[in-house]
């Protein structure tokens, strides 16, 4: 894709001032939060499962928690989990400039992986992942289980800064997400697609 055009279709949907703000507070705070095209994206994947239960492994600055509130219905609650207090202060405070009813989200802090096996099997419609790289096989596994049949899991940064496609690049983080991508492409319970935008959004359906 032309540099043009690649440029135009990430930001083909602007984000609103709120998204922006927690945007950049992500930047302050040391965050990479998704990419200008990524929120709109998830947002569609939202709208589109209708999805009502949604669990976010990386909370942020609260910048995707947004955008995957602006896609699901009034009755929707999001589970955003993050081990830094400081991302949940922020996210919390992005929700409220956002409206959203406190009864609509759930910070949870701690470590994804202590907090995901306590939650329920199949009671999800929707899963996040976008956190410790190294960690996405763990807490994918858990979001295949957390899934209902028809939900959707979405892994954010799948393409690692253009390293992903490298065969050249084996540093921890680009083979260990690399190898996922393939795993999860050859499972037959998924449907998968690689989504180009921002830094790659790895899309499944749970059959």
């Amino acid at each position: 894709m032309k540099p043009a055009s690649w440029t135009y279709a990430e930001e083909f949907v602007p984000e609103n001032e709120v998204q922006e703000k927690a945007r950049l507070r992500g930047g302050e705070l040391g965050i990479s939060p998704v990419g200008h095209g990524t929120g709109p994206a998830l947002r569609m994947l939202a709208a589109a499962s209708q999805a009502t239960s949604v669990i976010e492994i990386g909370t942020g600055s609260g910048t995707s928690g947004l955008w995957l509130l602006a896609g699901m219905p009034d009755n929707g609650v999001l589970t955003t989990i993050d081990l830094e207090v400081e991302h949940q202060v922020a996210a919390r405070e992005a929700f409220a400039a956002a409206g959203i009813p406190h009864q609509r989200t759930r910070v949870i802090g701690g470590r994804a992986l202590d907090v995901l096996p306590r939650m329920t099997d199949g009671a999800y419609d929707l899963v996040l992942i976008d956190a410790d790289k190294t960690e996405y096989p763990a807490y994918t596994e858990h979001a295949i289980r957390l899934l209902r049949p028809g939900g959707v899991l979405a892994l954010d940064n799948m393409l690692w800064h253009n390293q992903v496609a490298d065969p050249a690049a084996r540093d921890e983080k680009t083979v260990t997400l690399r190898d996922l991508g393939k795993e999860l492409r050859e499972r037959d319970d998924l449907l998968v697609a690689m989504l180009p935008v921002g830094d790659g959004l790895l899309v499944c359906i749970k059959q």
